[in-house]
């Protein structure tokens, strides 16, 4: 019984530490970043989808003031290449990747 309720203990310390946060930025690439003037691609979302291609080398990611955080979904960033966005999730410090659960357009 005590295992029991350590372990719910523990796995209740760990859900609440994990909580949501909204970032707010720019979708843009790893390749770029903060700077797309260097590829001469306009406009920026072009730029932004060139650079990731088939997303081997390069990631979608969310430019936020200086800070530039790969999106673990490469897939949803496509449709918002260039855009402002808020991404919902987490971001985890170790690796700098932001866990994006959800992405939507900032008006």
């Amino acid at each position: 019984m005590t295992r029991l309720l350590l372990a719910s203990l523990l796995v209740g310390t760990v859900h609440v530490s994990a909580a949501p946060e909204t970032h707010v930025g720019l979708v843009t690439d790893t390749m770029c970043a903060r700077d797309h003037a260097a590829m001469k691609i306009t406009p920026v979302h072009k730029c932004v989808k060139d650079c990731v291609g088939d997303g081997k080398t390069y990631k979608y990611a969310l430019l936020v003031g200086a800070k530039v955080y790969p999106l673990s979904d490469q897939a949803t960033p496509a449709k918002f290449a260039g855009q402002k966005v808020k991404v919902t999730g987490q971001l985890y410090p170790k690796t700098g990747i932001l866990r994006a659960d959800r992405i939507e357009p900032v008006k």
